[in-house]
């Protein structure tokens, strides 16, 4: 386990350096809590999902749905690192014709399974695909990660009573709890705490766990997956900017790119 703890942990550095370098490249992007979710991301796609990034649309892969989808820049980073496409194409983030949009665009980009960006719709999409599975007979999971602010939209909620009718436990959901969102913390915008209880009483297991601790998210995919009868949310309590030190739980980084001496102190830092 330390070696597989220690390999993830060397990814997801290089994944936050390629969140870094599509937002810096174009001067725009949400680095965040693209960098809030990487160890999260590096997790799944090195360690959990079933895939395989030489064919992006093998029916028996694991889905997963960014519903934050403004966090683009940290799905592209994963995606990259994993062959799906070149690390190198991250450099055209955001860029005129480039297939790498501000959000995830699943009619052009390899391995991405939803197009997102309009907060709240992802669980809704995660659900569905669920329900296509268990409808269909498949032993596929799907993960969906939502952004603790996100979840103050009222279609959250109507998805999850989905999940929990359906008894979707092919179904995790995780919820990025970095405290911030655009405007401020959760509490100051509007709380959506407990966040545990909330999902609870909608018939969700859930599990709490730091969401930079590699060996906690490891362990709990692992609970996900032996339960049955109900759907799982994993509530990863995490830090926005995580790994620069000057970004972490900075609300003004939500949607912020760095200048060039930002940009070469964050390398060095994920470099140390």
């Amino acid at each position: 386990m330390e070696d597989i703890i220690q390999q993830l942990t060397s990814k997801a550095k290089e994944i936050r350096k390629g969140i870094l370098e599509a937002v810096y490249t174009n001067q725009s992007g949400h680095p965040g809590g693209s960098l809030s979710i990487a160890d999260i991301l590096t997790v799944l796609y090195f360690h959990e999902m079933k895939l395989d990034p030489q064919n992006p649309k093998w029916e028996e892969r694991d889905r997963f749905v960014l519903s934050k989808g403004h966090c683009a820049p940290a799905l592209y980073s994963t995606l990259a690192n994993r062959g799906y496409f070149p690390i190198e194409e991250l450099k055209t983030f955001r860029h005129i014709n480039s297939r790498l949009q501000g959000h995830p665009d699943q009619k052009h980009i390899p391995g991405v399974d939803m197009t997102t960006g309009s907060l709240g719709q992802g669980l809704s999409s995660a659900v569905g695909m669920a329900l296509t599975a268990k409808l269909d007979q498949k032993d596929y999971r799907v993960y969906a990660i939502l952004g603790d602010g996100e979840i103050e939209e009222g279609q959250i909620w109507e998805a999850a009573m989905s999940a929990n009718k359906y008894q979707l436990d092919n179904l995790c959901v995780i919820v990025d709890n970095n405290n911030l969102q655009i405007d401020g913390t959760i509490e100051e915008v509007m709380s959506s705490y407990p966040i545990d209880e909330k999902f609870r009483s909608f018939g969700f297991q859930v599990i709490r766990i730091d969401g930079h601790d590699i060996e906690e998210i490891i362990k709990a995919f692992e609970v996900a997956k032996e339960i049955k009868g109900k759907p799982t949310c994993i509530i990863a309590k995490t830090i926005k900017g995580k790994g620069i030190s000057f970004m972490e739980n900075q609300v003004g980084w939500h949607g912020k790119a760095p200048n060039q001496e930002q940009y070469e102190q964050a390398i060095q830092e994920l470099d140390f």
